[in-house]
This record gives C-alpha cells, sequence and structure tokens, in this order.
C-alpha cells in the first residue's frame, strides 16, 4: 500500500472513529455494511483532509456569517422569550440527487391530495357524506372555518405553499411524519443554512454539483407576482409582527424576495377590498403571503380577540379581491386525526395508495382502531386529534406510551375508553440518523426534513433540498427547535453539473419598481421613532459622559457645574449620578425595538451594529462600571458604537422614503434635545464651564477653536451651534434638513395637510435664518422647541396615522 493511500486511510479512521450508528436504524452516512455510501465519499474524503483545529475554524466562518446576519430563533418559555442564535449544524445532510426526484415525485402526488382535500371540506364535502371522514372531527376543529365554506380562492388553488416533514423510518423508507399547510415556516432559514454551509465548506462547495436553491424562490417570487389581477397591486408578507418566532425569517425572506411586509394593522379593508395604509395614503394590496394562522387573521369574523389581524379580511376573500397564501382554513389540513384517513382517501380520490405513507396513525374514535392502540401502547404516542402540533414539539397532552409505568398506563387506557374520540395513537419509529459533529467528533443523530414546495403555472416546483433537524442526541424524540434541537442544511448531490447560479433570476414575472409613497405607516413611524431613539441615546450618552469626566477631576460631587449638569439630568429625565443611567438603556432598549420591526429595511451590517450596541450596553450593565473615570469611558464606547450604526444607516440606505422618515427623526430630535440643551446652557445664572458643555454636547468643540479660538463666549457658541450652516450640529442646519425631506413628502399627500406642514417649516427656517446670535436666548429657545414639537405632532398625524 503507499504511503499516501495509507494516511489518507488513517486520517479517514481517526475522523470515524466514534462514528457508531444505532443497531436497527438506518444511517444516512454508512450502509448496513458500515460502508459509506456513494453520495458521501467525496465530502468525507474532503473532511478527512482536515484536523479538527483547521475544522473548527471552518465552523466558525459558518457561525460568524449567522451571528453578524442576526440570525435568531426567539425561543418561548412559560414565563419569557429569549433569542438564540440559530442553531447550525454544520454538518449537512447530503442525498442523492434521483433518491431526491422519488422524494420530489411522491411529495407532489400528496400536495395534490390535500388540494383536492380542502377543496372538498370547504366545498360539496363529499368525503364527510360518505364516510371517508368522520364528521365530528371536522365540525369539532377550530381550524375548520364555517365564515369560509363555499368560498373559492381567486385563483381557484387552497394551497400555494407547502412544506413536509419527513423523515426515513427503521424500513429504510421515507414517511411524512407532518403536513403544513397553515403558514408554513423555514424557507428563509434554509437559505441563510445554506450561505452559511457553503462558506464552511467554500472549497468543496463550489465542484460538489449540490443544486442551488435559487431558482425555486425564483420560481415562487415569479408565482405570488403572477396571482395578482393588477400590476399597479402589491404583493405582500402579513407578518404576526416582531414577537413571532420566525420574525427573522418573515423580515429576511420579504428583503429578499422585494415584498412589502406589513402587519395586519397597516392594512384596511374598503368596499371589499384590500389596501395597505402608506404615507402617501392608500395603496392596493392583490396577494397576501400569510404567515399567521387563519384565526388570527380577522377578528371581525374569526377570533375577536385578535390584535393582529385586519378586521373584514375574510369578507374581502369572499369576494374574490384578494388572493391569501395559503386561502384562509387550509389550516384544517394538519390535524393529526387526518392522517389516519389519507390513505383511503388516496385511494378513494387519486385511484392509487400514497405513494411516500404518512406515519401510522389510528383514531381512536373508531372500535376496530381504539383496540389496536390500546394492545400497542408501549408503541405509541398518545395525542389529541385536533392538535396541529408535530409530533417531536413539546407538548404536555401527548402521551408517549414506552415511558409510562403501570399506573400511567391505566390512566392511558381509561383516557382512550372514555376520550377515544378526541385522541389519536401514532406509531413511534426511529428516525434514521446523520452526520454531526459533537465535542470534537462526528457522531451519528436522528434527523427529519423539511421540505417545501410552491405551485407554479407549470405544477408544483420542489426546492432542491430545504433543512434537516438534527437531534441533539440518540433519542429520536428530541428533534424539537424549542427543545434545543440543531439545523443543517441540505445537499441534493447530483452526478452531473448543476446550474450554480446563486442570485435570484431576472427573468420571469418581474416585480414593480417600488414607488416613493410605497412606505406603510408604521414602518415610516418606526423608522422615524428608530432614529429619534438613536440621536436621544448619544444626546443622553454625551451627557452623561461630561458629567462623569468632570467628576472623575473634581475636588467634591457638590461643584457648581456638577450640580447644575446633575439638577438638567433630572429635567429631561436623565439620572447622570449613574454610572449607566435608566433613561439610557431604556431609549437604547427602544431603538432596538424599533429596528425590530424595520429589520426588512436595514442592512446585514445595519442591523449587526445595532445588536453590538446593545450587547455592549448589556456587557456594561453586568460589570457594575464605577462612576468617574470608568463611567466616561464606558460612554465613549456606547458613543461609538451607536454613531457607528447611526452613520451606516445615514451612509448607505437608499434615498428613498425610509432614508426621509429617518433622516426627519434624527433632525427633530436633535432640534428638540439641542435647543433643550443650549437653553440649559446659554442661561445668564449657568455656572462656569456651561459653555464648553454646550459644545462638547453639539459635538463642536473642535469646530469651535479653529473659528473662533479657544475662549467660548455665549454669542460664539449661539453662533456655532445655532445660526452656522456649515455645522451639521447646528440648528439652523436641521432647519434646512427638516424642510429638504418635507418637500417631497409634500408632494405625495397634497390634500391631507401636508403643503400647510412644509409651510411651517419654511417658515420656522426663515424666521430662524434672521436671528443675530444675541437672540439665541433661553426663552427664544423653550418656544422655538414647542414649535418643532407642534411640526413633529403634525408629521406624525399625516403621515404615520
Amino acid at each position: 500500500m503507499s504511503r499516501p493511500r495509507k494516511a489518507a486511510e488513517e486520517t479517514l479512521f481517526r475522523l470515524l472513529a466514534h462514528y457508531k450508528p444505532v443497531p436497527g436504524v438506518p444511517d444516512e452516512l454508512l450502509d448496513s455494511e458500515g460502508r459509506i455510501r456513494p453520495v458521501w465519499q467525496s465530502f468525507i474524503s474532503h473532511l478527512s483532509e482536515h484536523d479538527p483545529q483547521t475544522l473548527r475554524q471552518m465552523f466558525s466562518r459558518g457561525d460568524a456569517y449567522l451571528r453578524n446576519s442576526g440570525v435568531f430563533l426567539r425561543q418561548y418559555t412559560e414565563d419569557r422569550a429569549t433569542e438564540r442564535p440559530w442553531p447550525l449544524s454544520h454538518m449537512p445532510v447530503l442525498i442523492d440527487a434521483k433518491e431526491w426526484e422519488q422524494i420530489a415525485g411522491s411529495l407532489k402526488q400528496r400536495a395534490d391530495l390535500l388540494e383536492a382535500v380542502v377543496a372538498d371540506l370547504y366545498g360539496p364535502n363529499q368525503l364527510v357524506a360518505d364516510g371517508a371522514l368522520p364528521g365530528q372531527l371536522i365540525a369539532q376543529s377550530s381550524e375548520w372555518i364555517r365564515p369560509l365554506v363555499g368560498v373559492k380562492p381567486r385563483g381557484g388553488h387552497h394551497l400555494n405553499f407547502v412544506a413536509f416533514e419527513i423523515s426515513r423510518g427503521p424500513d429504510g423508507t421515507w414517511w411524512v411524519l407532518n403536513d403544513r399547510t397553515q403558514a408554513p415556516s423555514g424557507a428563509g432559514y434554509a437559505l441563510e443554512t445554506r450561505v452559511a454551509t457553503s462558506r464552511i465548506f467554500a472549497e468543496h462547495y463550489a465542484d460538489a454539483k449540490v443544486h442551488r436553491l435559487s431558482n425555486f424562490f425564483s420560481e415562487f417570487r415569479a408565482a405570488l407576482l403572477n396571482m395578482r389581477t393588477s400590476q399597479d397591486a402589491h404583493v405582500a408578507i402579513l407578518t404576526p409582527g416582531p414577537f413571532s418566532e420566525t420574525y427573522f425569517e418573515q423580515s429576511y425572506i420579504a428583503r429578499y424576495l422585494g415584498l412589502l411586509l406589513v402587519e395586519g394593522e397597516d392594512l384596511t379593508i374598503q368596499q371589499g377590498k384590500v389596501f395597505v395604509r402608506t404615507v402617501s395614503g392608500l395603496q392596493p394590496v392583490d396577494v397576501l403571503w400569510r404567515r399567521l394562522d387563519t384565526l388570527y387573521a380577522d377578528p371581525l369574523e374569526l377570533d375577536e380577540a385578535s390584535q393582529i389581524g385586519t378586521a373584514g379580511l375574510v369578507g374581502a376573500v369572499r369576494r374574490g379581491n384578494v388572493s391569501v397564501v395559503n386561502a384562509l382554513g387550509a389550516g384544517i389540513l394538519e390535524s393529526r386525526a387526518l392522517l389516519a384517513f389519507l390513505p383511503r382517501i388516496s385511494r378513494r380520490l387519486a385511484g392509487k395508495p400514497l405513494e411516500m405513507p404518512n406515519i401510522a396513525t389510528w383514531w381512536c374514535g373508531q372500535p376496530a382502531e381504539r383496540e389496536h392502540v390500546l394492545s400497542r401502547l408501549e408503541n405509541m404516542l398518545i395525542a389529541p386529534a385536533l392538535s396541529t402540533r408535530q409530533m417531536f414539539d413539546p407538548d404536555e397532552s401527548a402521551i408517549l406510551g414506552s415511558q409510562l409505568r403501570k399506573r400511567g398506563i391505566d390512566f392511558a387506557k381509561r383516557l382512550i375508553d372514555t376520550e377515544g374520540e378526541l385522541l389519536v395513537g401514532q406509531e413511534t419509529v426511529s428516525f434514521s440518523t446523520s452526520p454531526a459533529w459533537v465535542d470534537g467528533a462526528l457522531v451519528p443523530r436522528p434527523m427529519s426534513l423539511r421540505v417545501f414546495m410552491v405551485r407554479t403555472a407549470d405544477g408544483w416546483c420542489v426546492m432542491p433540498g430545504g433543512f434537516a433537524r438534527i437531534g441533539t442526541e440518540t433519542n429520536s424524540n428530541v428533534l424539537s427547535m424549542q427543545a434545543g434541537s440543531s439545523v443543517a442544511d441540505v445537499w441534493i448531490v447530483s452526478d452531473k453539473p448543476v446550474d450554480t447560479v446563486t442570485r435570484l433570476a431576472s427573468g420571469q414575472a418581474r416585480a414593480p419598481r417600488a414607488k416613493q409613497g410605497a412606505l406603510p405607516s408604521k414602518a415610516a413611524e418606526n423608522l422615524y421613532w428608530l432614529a429619534r431613539y438613536m440621536e436621544r441615546a448619544e444626546g443622553f450618552t454625551r451627557l452623561n459622559r461630561a458629567r462623569h469626566e468632570r467628576l472623575a477631576e473634581a475636588t467634591s460631587p457638590q461643584a457648581p457645574l456638577l450640580l447644575h449638569l446633575t439638577r438638567y439630568g433630572s429635567f429631561i429625565g436623565l439620572d447622570t449620578q449613574s454610572s449607566i443611567p435608566p433613561a439610557l438603556e431604556g431609549t437604547i432598549r427602544s431603538a432596538l425595538r424599533a429596528a425590530e420591526s424595520v429589520r426588512d429595511r436595514l442592512s446585514p451590517d445595519g442591523w449587526a451594529a445595532i445588536n453590538q450596541l446593545s450587547d455592549r450596553l448589556d456587557d456594561a450593565l453586568s460589570r457594575n462600571v464605577a462612576p468617574g473615570d470608568g463611567a466616561a469611558r464606558e460612554m465613549g464606547v456606547l458613543l461609538r458604537q451607536s454613531s457607528a450604526f447611526t452613520g451606516l444607516l445615514q451612509d448607505n440606505m437608499y434615498r428613498f422614503t425610509e432614508w426621509r422618515f429617518l433622516s426627519l427623526g434624527r433632525s427633530i430630535e436633535r432640534l428638540m434635545a439641542l435647543s433643550s440643551a443650549l437653553s440649559n446652557f446659554l442661561a445668564e445664572d449657568a455656572p462656569l464651564g456651561s459653555l464648553d458643555l454646550a459644545l462638547e454636547y453639539a459635538d463642536s468643540s473642535i469646530s469651535h477653536r479653529r473659528r473662533y479660538g479657544f475662549q467660548a463666549s455665549a454669542p460664539s457658541v449661539a453662533e456655532l451651534t445655532a445660526l452656522d450652516e456649515l455645522n451639521p450640529r447646528s440648528l439652523i442646519f436641521h432647519l434646512v434638513e427638516l424642510e429638504t425631506h418635507m418637500r417631497p413628502l409634500a408632494d405625495l399627500m397634497k390634500s391631507s395637510g401636508s403643503e400647510e406642514l412644509l409651510a411651517d417649516c419654511t417658515a420656522l427656517r426663515e424666521t430662524f435664518e434672521a436671528l443675530a446670535p444675541e437672540d439665541i436666548d433661553p426663552d427664544y429657545l423653550v418656544g422655538f422647541r414647542n414649535k418643532v414639537a407642534a411640526i413633529s405632532d403634525n408629521l406624525t398625524r399625516i403621515f404615520m396615522s
């Protein structure tokens, strides 16, 4: 044996030393003889070329990408929600392209069957009439929406985007675990997981003949745009809002596909048609890709307690004025009990069995099926028949037979006997395992795949991949994202060259070019307040730094300038005696919440910058920073972090309506805050050193030194910080900015008071330009601030309500 070959075999042996497949469970990497499957051989050979330290460095590339992109999963517990980084499993799952073709074909058949079932349930209801489906299962389900019975979707189909959770069973065949038809999530996460994984294995991925995902998203975008009846109407993603556990994905996919992201309150129904409230008035919405459950979509006809829906949406659907993806009511197909009847329904409607069977399920409302479940209780999962949860998600109402003791078994049997109509039994099987990197070694872990499909003009298009859930231990019941499982990319590997385009295709249906006024009012409000909060945080930081720098140098904390600073801080709600004032913390948190609500409009770098600011704040709070010099240094760090975020927004955002509201927010906050500070520090009774404080607050100390020398006077400070148009920190500079950004906005809404608002801005600027430095006194500044506040109120009323 040659030396290189021997060395390669030794490296491979070390790589697989801890890889021990579970007896009786199929493994994706190794066949039953312990040999590496052909589809994995090239990848494993590449992997074996690297030592563990190099692999860790490679893995860190993917982790860094996800971290810098702000990809997260919101995790819920009983008392709170937390965000954790996207749990990437660095090893992809590899599937041969020929096998994938069979999987895709089987799932297309299933999608067509589900379409036929849901069309029947909301149409002739023949399946129930003929006894193919128990009527009580449908009638008792909260997902069967009575107001939609008899309503046909405008485009003719209830299902346009579906997902399936599948896994390979003990016999090596693929099984469907769940059908996701309500509001399937994960397509955006699959894309981000692909980017991260391709960066880890960049050298191998480029030549690995792995099918890319971009064509699927091109088809998806084209399908949505082609559902419009008017080229001028919007296609929008309807999100539950920033507190949704998958909000990152919703904002990411909206940005990636170039679609409008809206919340329920952004929409209004007028004369049975859907409109989005924008800064230029109401604009029509023709297609809604909903990411919220049906029951929450319309508080008028569905759940009246919903605060995230749009009153009248069901009526608009009924009148055929909007296409909803998927159709309202499609969630009925996710009911666990339906799995028990789909095999027979397939033979009835399609004339053949399911090409990919679903997990064996028995409804306990039937005598024979109930007896079967009771006789095999130790191999069953007992769960609510109408539940739409996935079988491995945490569910306190589910009972795993294998974990029951004598008393538990007796209780389960009584429950099935007395409440069988409300329960199903599902066979518990072991899922196949796939490689995962754990504690520096390659080990097998159970996995399931989520596969996505979109309806196009040519039929169903299947994403060539998706993502895989990877268990944290050998127990296949621990696959829930909320329970701590991780996610792996899925590579569909061909033996032929593949299209390597990784961006959306430019052909097919083109999205209409965005118009200046196509900014939802709520998004405008969040952008406006994001800028105001960031500007306010900067002002608070500068004031607090100034006090703690002087505290570090003062002989007494009772020095007049320190007391003056403390009193002014109290006046504006800032406790400057604190190293990290609560008002500063609260303002940064408010900015982060506003940023979350417009995440689809922020660049990855901008999002990373504000997260770094938040992380730095958390770090400072955890360290108990000492007053004086330590607090001053910390304020300097926070100031630089906040400036980085603000600079990224102002310099890199496209000069469109979004940018104007950011700029307006910054200018209005600076006008109000600076006029307030100057009215205090230019006062005749202000202590010695107040003029220097005014210059520090306005970040104009160096400019003053160059123009006027070292000695500050009230006229020189007033002229530079209030009247100098060349100073980007001055009042007049931002009055000009205010008028400049208001002018195009006034053109958008000529009949709503916007022209009067522009006139107010112009009048205030013209009056201010006529002032001399000695006119800039505290009394004038107080009145000036009130006028700016009135402009802000009118701006909010006209464009954001």
